[in-house]
């Protein structure tokens, strides 16, 4: 059955497509079964993580991820010598393996959109997936999923699929996180950089994110925290894509306690000791709100 799905995030959405696709999954070497699209290599690098931790007690299941800045060498190599049965990735580099023959989805029987919104709203990307999945077979399992999905998105998702299970949250209200404590600080300006230093010295905290509304706001405020000693990391689009993603292996896993971002890394992404966000620049929208705060307790400064 097709699955249409929105619910809030950190309700377990991964998890569902995680599991589903592992328990009815047949393993036949050298067949790619199961194909997840997702539009960032964070998110990528993250589901791949997911798959391989509910599949440790499933030796014979085979799982990869491929996504742009890498060279694709690495990747062409990779399929050809061990073949996944479970593939993750962007729809860029998987399209450009496709193409270039490495990569076959002729035997694909569960295609999955992650934040399938953002794919789909994007009609760059949005021609992508089309291609991608008219190589696919015509008998196989579509699910989608977002914590946000528009009235608008919703029949474009209903064409890659057949009768699909609709699952809605429709009222915004509940798309807010449970037992989510959020604060605001109304300031000019010029206070924020004094009110950020001051709340990071005093809130107990585990790992924190901040939220910034550009590159160069990224940039220079986390310059401005390591030269007062705090232990912060930026990720943001100006930077190459190997890059970015070492820096979020490096918070993932617990080297650096401050990750100061752009909404790049504000949708889909999960980390574990994540325990307080803070909104440095507010959203322009409520569903970007919505992806930020899910990461956990929110201050915002404005």
């Amino acid at each position: 059955m097709d699955v249409l799905c929105q619910a809030k995030s950190g309700m377990g959405k991964t998890a569902v497509f995680v599991l589903s696709t592992l328990q009815q999954i047949e393993p036949v070497a050298g067949q790619v079964a199961a194909l997840v699209l997702c539009h960032t290599r964070e998110l990528a690098y993250q589901i791949c993580h997911e798959f391989e931790r509910f599949s440790t007690y499933l030796p014979d299941i085979k799982v990869a991820v491929f996504y742009g800045g890498v060279n694709i060498k690495v990747h062409k190599d990779l399929l050809k010598n061990e073949c996944p049965h479970i593939v993750v990735g962007t729809p860029g580099r998987i399209l450009a393996l496709t193409r270039d023959k490495d990569l076959s989805l002729k035997n694909v029987r569960h295609f999955i959109l992650d934040e399938c919104d953002k794919m789909l709203e994007s009609l760059d990307m949005r021609r992508d997936v089309q291609e991608i999945f008219k190589m696919t077979p015509h008998d196989k399992q579509v699910m989608m999923f977002s914590a946000t999905l528009s009235k608008e998105i919703r029949p474009v998702c209903k064409k890659f699929m057949q009768d699909p299970m609709e699952i809605y949250v429709d009222d915004e209200a509940k798309l807010t996180l449970h037992g989510l404590v959020q604060h605001y600080i109304k300031l000019s300006e010029l206070e924020k950089n004094r009110k950020l230093n001051d709340l990071l010295d005093a809130l107990d905290f585990n790992q924190v994110v901040i939220f910034v509304k550009s590159v160069n706001r990224a940039a220079e405020l986390n310059k401005l925290l390591v030269e007062c000693n705090f232990p912060s990391i930026c990720i943001h689009s100006g930077m190459s894509q190997e890059e970015r993603l070492t820096r979020y292996k490096n918070f993932k896993e617990g080297h650096k306690r401050i990750l100061v971002a752009t909404d790049l890394v504000g949708r889909g992404i999960d980390i574990e000791r994540v325990n307080i966000v803070i909104n440095y620049d507010m959203p322009d929208s409520a569903d970007t709100y919505l992806h930020r705060v899910s990461l956990f307790l929110t201050l915002q400064l404005n």
